[in-house]
Formats: C-alpha cells, sequence, structure tokens
C-alpha cells in the first residue's frame, strides 16, 4: 500500500511562485514514474508533469513547460513542483501520482493511476 500527501499549496498573486511536495509512504520500487495532475472546476484533470523514479527523466505539460520544474528526492520518497509565473489558468487541485508507466506523454494522458493523493488547492488570484 502507498500513500501520497501533498502540500504546499495556497492562494498567489498572478507571477508568483508556489512549491508543491508529495511525500510518498511504503513501497515505490515497483512504480516508474511520479508526477502531478491537474483539476480546476468544471474541467477535466490534466496531467502536469511527471519525472522517472530510475532516472532523471521529466516530461512536462504544454501549458507549463518553462515555468514549472518537476524534481525529486529518492532518499525522502518525495517529489516536488516549483510553480513560477503562475496564472490564473493555473488555479486548481493539485494531485500527486504514481504509476508502472513510464515518464512521458504517455503517463501525462493517463485517465488513472495506480495511487493518487488527496489533493491541494492552489489559487491563482489577485
Amino acid at each position: 500500500q502507498v500513500q501520497l500527501v501533498e502540500s504546499g499549496g495556497g492562494l498567489v498573486q498572478p507571477g508568483g511562485s508556489l512549491r508543491l511536495s508529495c511525500a510518498a509512504s511504503g513501497s515505490i520500487f515497483r512504480f516508474n514514474a511520479m508526477g502531478w495532475y491537474r483539476q480546476a472546476p468544471g474541467k477535466e484533470r490534466e496531467g502536469v508533469s511527471c519525472i522517472s523514479t530510475r532516472d532523471d527523466r521529466t516530461s512536462y505539460a504544454d501549458s507549463v513547460k518553462g515555468r514549472f520544474t518537476i524534481s525529486k528526492d529518492n532518499d525522502k520518497k518525495t517529489v516536488y513542483l516549483q510553480m513560477d509565473g503562475l496564472t490564473p489558468g493555473d488555479t486548481a487541485v493539485y494531485y500527486c501520482a504514481v504509476d508502472r508507466v513510464s515518464c512521458g506523454r504517455n503517463w501525462l494522458l493517463l485517465i488513472k493511476t495506480d495511487y493518487w493523493g488527496q489533493g491541494t488547492q492552489v489559487t491563482v488570484s489577485s
């Protein structure tokens, strides 16, 4: 059994930054990637970014490329999402996830993942 706990969400002004964290408990060695999805009110959940658990390969949605940076700490089994240049369009609940699918475009398109966190709210507003 794996548990994912997100933190770091909050209210920020347009142009601001936030750093999300996702700490995993339990064994994650069988999963090939961890990452983030988000869901805005009235919209479908979309993949934001993932990072391989085996190497440093990463993938980003086009909407966040160049503004968001994903990283990890293997010893702490924690994944981070540094979000810069935030816009109101980034407002959503952000969910951490792990899956056996390798990090890449297919991971970002997953409808379901092996495990999800409870989510953390990010609100970008002036």
